[in-house]
């Protein structure tokens, strides 16, 4: 890997704050060869909430027509990059249910890019990193020979995109069952009934019934079978 390579890509992994560690992306995909950079997070699961992040350099007059149109819910790329972490080349082809946005990268001196996709399965959001340039198509070799850093540079950007979400809350911890509690839900889960775990645990049916709306109310659920079942699924029982 040639110095500067590594001397950029080490700088990038030291950044913490977005803005910084984006113009430091945009400066190697310069050297590169790519005039534009682009970065964006956004979640494509439904009732994922999501501080939309939106880092480029691309023509103003690409963004107001993007914006204007909503091109988001047609882009060819979003629609592949939510699906799939594969590279996608630019194409006239790709774009050909939508010639219409292949036209405006055209004029805007988006001609020639390709965009990678990080998806977070804990969070449910996606992001998207491309690079564009006005000349020279990109060739298999060539993605071939960038995708590393990409996938490098996706994922530190994506990291720190991350902080700007919003938390989610705490769930809190379900109470321990205890061991009398346990004991009554995996005879129940044997298919004994309120009377007959009593005889085998030489204790008063009220009891028995007592630990079991325990352990109800502890399980958050309805009522016994719930209960069993729930704990069940906990490995508890």
């Amino acid at each position: 890997m040639e110095i500067w390579k590594e001397s950029q890509l080490k700088q990038l992994a030291h950044t913490q704050e977005i803005n910084t560690a984006y113009r430091i992306a945009l400066n190697f995909a310069r050297n590169l060869g790519y005039k534009f950079c682009g970065f964006s997070i956004t979640s494509s699961s439904v009732g994922v909430d999501a501080n939309p992040v939106s880092l480029n350099n691309f023509p103003p007059e690409w963004t107001i027509q993007y914006e204007k149109n909503n091109a988001t819910q047609v882009d060819p790329i979003v629609a592949h990059c939510n699906q799939s972490m594969l590279p996608v080349v630019w194409t006239e082809e790709l774009f050909s249910k939508t010639p219409w946005l292949w036209q405006l990268l055209q004029q805007q001196g988006l001609q020639h890019g390709w965009s990678q996709a990080i998806h977070d399965e804990e969070t449910g959001l996606n992001s998207i990193l491309s690079l564009a340039r006005s000349h020279c198509p990109i060739s298999a070799y060539e993605l071939y020979e960038n995708l590393g850093f990409s996938v490098f540079i996706s994922r530190h950007l994506h990291a720190l995109a991350l902080r700007m979400q919003p938390k989610k809350p705490v769930r809190p911890q379900t109470p321990p069952l205890s061991r009398r509690e346990l004991e009554v839900l995996k005879l129940s889960a044997d298919g004994k009934t309120a009377y007959e775990v009593s005889r085998i645990l030489s204790l008063s049916e009220r009891t028995i019934n007592f630990h079991v709306r325990r352990s109800i109310e502890k399980l958050g659920v309805n009522n016994k079978i719930a209960a069993v079942i729930a704990a069940a699924r906990s490995g508890a029982i």
